[in-house]
């Protein structure tokens, strides 16, 4: 007899134990199946750990500039072993908080590899041999994993996806990077920062594609100061392990092609869902593995449901734990439960933090996109070095961006490069959510001294009304 649930959630990540989570809430019985670790690849090898590395690289960037700040640091030295043990202990906690979560809420653990048998039933293989269990909802969150070269695939020794840079063997001398998204960019910065010297290669014509021009431009400014070499434009024509590193040929935007050696390089291209193998191929849509749902997860089969990184972009982890909750409340509105009220889920009002050196963080449209959709717009621009918390903090490189319909005064995006900014952006996507104009937030009163000053200075520029510029 296999055991039964109300709802079983197949995948512990961020998506993942947020909906088995507020399933469990909403008084359903909970179950969740999870093959490796709970917490998924962003408590364990994606989100948490890597802030932990970046976090020890800006530290030691500080100490090298002491003197900028009247200070004197002598003899400063990065330990790569002792960096990387500290993130892996952030994980370890984290990972545990999860556990302790799954207890608190009397949600099953069900530790194995699981298939689906049908929309609503599963096996699941693992620590107890083999299991049958079924529910009234299944709701699978397996996430993603990178993507490789077809013609060098990842050995963790030279060629690496993120997983391998997050515990590397060695530090690398001269790494290439490629990809320019934010996994690509955040370890270009946390190897530039630890003393490599690093190459970012892009496809496309600018780094952070998806971001707004203005932002790219300014980070590849950045970044070229701090040292990187960036080529964008450019094509990765042939990658080969040798004894003691990789040999790469590059074409770059003038068509030449240049061989250089590196001593390892991060492969950051993208993700490859993680649908495969686990039975679900003949009960939904997919497009190029990923498992087509509406607004608040449903997949064609009743009763199946898909969140996360298995599923259309953004791929973010907020973005997986926003639709877990909303997958949740769903499946309890279907089961009797009128006190809940569901909304599906705004892709516009989604934020996207990198969280490089200096960070970036955007919400909306861009504003190349806002045009394109037919909007007359109005952009606000302000610079940090207008900005007195910014020069006082050391950090005066930076802007905001804003874009408005010109009709409305709605808000259609904001774009942010500098210290701080995915701690600011949640202001605008507050804002967007409730269906702010610019009339609102010209109001709105801003703490002095701070960075978010700039906020409220680039909603100004945007109308003519800047003060401090």
């Amino acid at each position: 007899m296999a055991d039964q649930y109300d709802v079983i959630v197949l995948g512990s990540g961020p998506g993942g134990y947020v909906a088995a989570i507020r399933s469990a809430q909403l008084g359903l019985k909970t179950a969740i199946v999870e093959r490796e670790l709970l917490g998924g690849i962003c408590l364990n090898w994606g989100c948490i750990p890597t802030k932990a590395l970046l976090r020890s690289a800006e530290i030691f960037h500080y100490m090298q500039h002491a003197k900028d700040f009247g200070l004197a640091a002598k003899e400063i030295e990065a330990d790569l072993e002792a960096v990387v043990k500290r993130s892996r202990g952030v994980a370890k906690q984290l990972n545990q908080g999860v556990t302790h979560l799954m207890k608190k809420n009397k949600i099953a653990v069900h530790m194995g590899e699981g298939t689906l048998t049908g929309p609503t039933s599963l096996t699941v293989k693992g620590e107890k041999g083999e299991e049958k269990l079924s529910a009234k909802h299944i709701i699978v969150a397996t996430g993603a994993r990178a993507r490789d070269l077809p013609f060098a695939k990842a050995d963790g020794k030279r060629v690496w996806t993120y997983r391998h840079a997050m515990t590397p063997p060695e530090m690398p001398s001269k790494l290439l990077v490629i990809g320019s998204g934010a996994i690509g960019i955040e370890f270009a910065s946390f190897y530039n920062d630890m003393g490599a010297d690093v190459t970012v290669v892009e496809m496309l014509d600018r780094i952070v594609p998806v971001e707004d021009a203005d932002v790219s431009t300014f980070l590849e400014k950045q970044l070229t100061k701090q040292g990187m070499s960036i080529k964008t434009g450019a094509a990765l024509e042939e990658l080969k392990v040798t004894p003691k590193g990789v040999s790469a040929k590059i074409k770059g935007k003038d068509g030449k092609v240049e061989s250089n050696d590196y001593s390892h390089v991060i492969v950051a291209i993208g993700i490859q869902p993680n649908t495969e193998n686990i039975g679900i191929d003949k009960l939904v849509e997919m497009d190029r593995g990923f498992i087509q749902i509406d607004d608040y997860g449903r997949t064609k089969s009743k009763g199946l449901w898909a969140i996360g990184d298995c599923t259309p972009g953004p791929w973010l982890a907020h973005k997986a734990s926003h639709e877990g909750v909303t997958a949740a409340e769903a499946i309890a509105q279907e089961l009797g439960n009128k006190d809940v009220h569901p909304h599906g889920l705004d892709r516009n009002n989604i934020p996207g933090c990198t969280y490089c050196h200096p960070q970036i963080a955007s919400v909306g449209m861009t504003e190349a996109k806002a045009k394109e959709a037919g909007y007359k717009v109005k952009v606000g621009n302000f610079p940090f070095i207008g900005n007195g918390k910014a020069i006082a903090l050391g950090e005066p490189e930076g802007f905001v961006k804003t874009v408005f319909d010109e009709k409305t005064g709605e808000l259609l995006g904001a774009h942010m490069v500098g210290a701080e900014v995915t701690e600011m952006i949640q202001g605008y996507v507050v804002g967007k959510t409730l269906e702010t104009t610019e009339a609102e937030l010209m109001q709105t009163v801003f703490p002095h001294p701070t960075i978010s000053e700039s906020m409220h200075e680039s909603v100004l520029a945007a109308y003519g009304r800047v003060v401090h510029i």
